[in-house]
């Protein structure tokens, strides 16, 4: 029963204090995962990748697997439930209250102080998930030393592909293939 709590409380915390969507979110379900010892932040890693190539929210996806990996299906539902719930009860006052919510002043000032709290999140999102990509540890270092220059080259052929406007399909297509090939040519 002890896992069914954890699970619900680290992913309701989670979706309460991740403003900014799955990015923003990155830090603390690394530190929740890891915490907890549900996954290596490797296994994370590779999960975040999955996450990203499917249907759905990040943070729901995440949660659906991180329950299921630690509690089989009635994990998963905790933990969906908790990332969720969040969400749902602000979506609901503020649809209750929108003609009040719209036209305070203070709730104005209130969002506009959480966009660069938003912009910190994901910066450490990026420096964390930039840190686990290029620096990995133990298992999780597939590529052996050619890691960070194949890593380089998929990032920089992703940052070309949206330089020229192809949208994220594509990118994620291209960079899932060249990972495959790289893994099966170097690994």
């Amino acid at each position: 029963m002890k896992v069914y709590f954890d699970l619900f409380f680290s992913f309701l915390k989670m979706g309460l204090f991740s403003i900014g969507g799955g990015y923003a979110m990155l830090p603390l379900v690394r530190q929740e995962v890891v915490k907890h010892s549900w996954m290596q932040a490797g296994e994370l890693l590779n999960f975040l990748a999955i996450s990203e190539s499917t249907p759905g929210s990040m943070s729901v996806n995440m949660a659906a697997y991180v329950g299921l990996k630690v509690a089989g299906i009635p994990g998963q539902i905790v933990a969906i439930l908790g990332v969720i719930t969040p969400s749902f009860v602000i979506m609901l006052l503020i649809a209750i209250f929108y003609d009040r919510f719209i036209r305070n002043r203070t709730i104005s000032y209130v969002l506009k102080g959480l966009n660069p709290i938003v912009v910190g999140m994901v910066a450490s999102a990026i420096i964390t998930v930039g840190k686990d990509v290029f620096v990995p540890e133990g298992d999780d270092n597939a590529l052996g030393i050619y890691t960070v220059p194949v890593s380089i080259i998929i990032f920089g052929l992703c940052l070309l592909l949206n330089h020229h406007k192809k949208g994220p399909i594509l990118i994620i297509i291209v960079a899932a293939v060249s990972g495959i090939v790289a893994g099966l040519l170097l690994g």
